[in-house]
């Protein structure tokens, strides 16, 4: 008997200690943090650890997560490509690159991921669930520094955006595929269930980049905001705490598929690259935060140069935008806050992998030394360690972040 009282005591506790929790939120056009302050988010990306992107690796070709993984288990074999992938997961990201990321002045990060970490379908090497796995280590570190971070499925189930950066087969299938679309569901609600208590998880960032604007005359438009409420109420099923994010159709600029808001806890994003970072290019985003009363966030830009960054950041900040720069780390790269330096060698597996390699034939005839190859892609994993990084100070001025390293 008194185990049962003393059973019903922690569970009363533990269900009072959850009602109390606090998470972020919306209060009209804002976003608000734990204690319901306004909370403008400035942050990065952390762009390539859990979806590796060909031009990352400066690979032009091979541009999406499984044709890079193609190119590096041809030249050193499938056991020893399982093996670079558990140590560039491990050595990408780290603790030392949270507690620089905090220093230097960011409060929150947007974190990339493949849908295929929470399922069991083949990725790089990794199993089923990896994706918890990570994604927990990473909020050990970003708890010990205050660091929320918003889950962005960078890739779905079929493919949400027809091109490289959603390792799909070159159609956005989930927007007219139902058994994708069934997958896509059960994946976020199963992530929902597993971070609903967790008040460090900002928000789910449903899509990115949805509806290439290759297939605007297909009339795929129409079909996602209709996929947005479907996803959105089955997490809801499980997580009433958290915020959710829309992305806008042709690659999250094209705010004209969204209508009412239909959620509590909606933010709506866009993302913008090389255009003139001067006001009417953000002015539409600006009219539907009016009109809807809700927030909207910049979730992706950059890949420019210092000055061109610098002028976006501020337009950014005069309005009162939350914002998420690209990437946080590159090699060889000054476009982001993050660089390290390409390691000897390496050249042979970029000549590689833009070689012809349409047959087994042509495939052999470029390989180059494995042993070479080998001791590239090994230093590449060293290299790309915090320990061996260095600030791009000009990109780290351009966003105002202190140069801590």
């Amino acid at each position: 008997m008194n185990l049962i009282k003393s059973f019903l005591l922690i569970l009363v506790l533990t269900t009072q200690i959850f009602a109390q929790q606090k998470y972020f939120g919306v209060d009209g056009k804002n976003i608000t943090d734990t204690d319901e302050k306004i909370f403008i988010m400035k942050g990065v990306n952390l762009g390539n650890w859990l979806v590796p992107e060909g031009y990352m690796f400066k690979f032009n070709k091979a541009n999406s997560p499984h044709l890079v993984n193609g190119v590096i288990t041809e030249l050193i074999g499938p056991a020893e490509a399982k093996k670079f992938w558990i140590e560039f997961q491990n050595n990408y990201i780290t603790y030392d690159d949270i507690k620089f990321i905090k220093a230097s002045g960011v409060n929150s990060i947007r974190v990339p991921f493949n849908y295929k970490l929470f399922c069991d379908e083949t990725y790089l090497w990794n199993t089923n669930a990896r994706g918890f796995e990570l994604i927990d280590r990473l909020l050990e570190w970003c708890r010990k520094e205050n660091l929320p971070i918003i889950l962005d499925m960078h890739c779905a189930p079929g493919g949400q955006t027809g091109d490289n950066i959603d390792d799909s087969y070159g159609y956005p299938w989930l927007m007219v595929d139902e058994d994708s679309q069934n997958q896509i569901v059960e994946i976020w609600k199963n992530i929902a269930s597993h971070y609903a208590n967790e008040p460090l998880v900002l928000g789910y960032d449903l899509l990115n980049e949805p509806i290439a604007h290759y297939f605007e005359e297909e009339n795929l438009n129409g079909n996602l905001e209709p996929l947005y409420k479907i996803i959105t109420a089955a997490i809801r099923e499980v997580d009433q705490n958290h915020i959710i994010i829309l992305g806008g159709a042709k690659w999250n600029t094209d705010f004209s598929v969204f209508g009412e808001p239909f959620d509590e806890k909606l933010v709506y994003e866009f993302h913008k690259y090389w255009m003139p970072p001067v006001q009417k290019e953000i002015q539409e985003y600006l009219d539907f935060r009016e009109k809807y009363n809700v927030p909207i966030y910049m979730g992706e830009s950059g890949e420019n140069d210092d000055d061109w960054v610098n002028k976006f950041r501020e337009l950014l900040d005069e309005n009162s935008i939350s914002w998420h720069f690209w990437p946080y780390k590159k090699m060889d790269n000054t476009s982001g806050p993050v660089n390290f330096d390409k390691p000897d060698n390496y050249d042979l597996v970029t000549e590689y992998a833009e070689s012809d390699r349409s047959s087994y034939k042509s495939a052999r005839e470029n390989k180059p030394d494995i042993a070479k190859v080998k001791l590239a892609l090994n230093a590449f994993l060293e290299q790309c360690k915090f320990i061996n990084c260095f600030p791009n100070n000009g990109y780290m001025e351009a966003l105002k972040l202190n140069i801590s390293k």
